[in-house]
């Protein structure tokens, strides 16, 4: 999966955030975007402490470092927008504690790939129709730091989970495809249930396509105009 998120305001978006019963949301509000791209804050909902559902505005580079000796932060050097899922049960990685304590959801209405062929990139977006949504799975991480006027603020990032390459997209991205959940089959609420252990999530681990898919050839991330006819790829039975 490459660095790119739509999440617009659309009524299947809005559904997913009733399914997930939030009760705490971000002060600034959900972030909507036609194009969020890495290193750029995204919404995510997780469990909170008190077992209630929450919504924050997270930095989309799930490591992060100082940004200046005051405290706050930024994305690190090292490349963490995506999660390897042969990483989770690593340890010592990155995801390795997230995968266990800190999993999230990512609402959004599409993602976009890219294929090099002979020297040239491809793109597309991957959509679903307004009335419906994506949950990608992500994890995420907390970080705290205390500002000169002894404020004490908590920074939030996450990275999106990735898995195999599908079969079903050779001609669009051959190195990885996300973390893709469903409330309908009861893998959302899994991923995002705090009595599930690394264990018993592993049968999420491999590729599978919950929901169709709309693939736009785009001429590029930055302006996503089609060039090209669009093609339903079709949910995995």
């Amino acid at each position: 999966m490459c660095g790119r998120i739509n999440v617009t305001d659309s009524a299947g978006v809005r559904a997913l955030c009733e399914q997930l019963d939030i009760q705490f949301w971000p002060e600034e509000g959900m972030q909507f975007s036609r194009f969020i791209g890495a290193t750029d804050r995204v919404s995510v909902v997780f469990n909170a402490a008190d077992d209630k559902r929450q919504m924050v505005n997270a930095i989309w580079w799930l490591l992060l470092e100082k940004a200046s000796p005051e405290g706050a932060f930024k994305p690190s050097r090292y490349t963490s927008f995506n999660t390897r899922y042969d990483k989770l049960n690593k340890r010592g990685s990155a995801g390795y504690q997230a995968y266990r304590n800190q999993r999230c959801i990512i609402p959004a209405s599409g993602f976009g790939e890219t294929i090099n062929i002979e020297g040239k990139k491809y793109y597309h977006d991957m959509m679903v129709p307004q009335d419906d949504a994506l949950a990608l799975g992500g994890l995420y991480r907390t970080w705290h730091y205390t500002t000169d006027s002894g404020q004490s603020l908590t920074e939030y990032s996450c990275s999106v989970v990735t898995l195999p390459p599908h079969d079903k997209f050779q001609h669009i991205h051959k190195k990885a495809s996300p973390l893709m959940l469903s409330a309908s089959d009861g893998s959302m609420q899994d991923w995002l249930n705090p009595m599930m252990t690394s264990g018993t999530l592993n049968y999420l681990l491999t590729p599978k396509i919950r929901q169709p898919l709309n693939a736009v050839p785009i001429d590029k991330p930055s302006t996503y105009q089609p060039i090209g006819e669009s093609n339903i790829i079709s949910a995995d039975d």
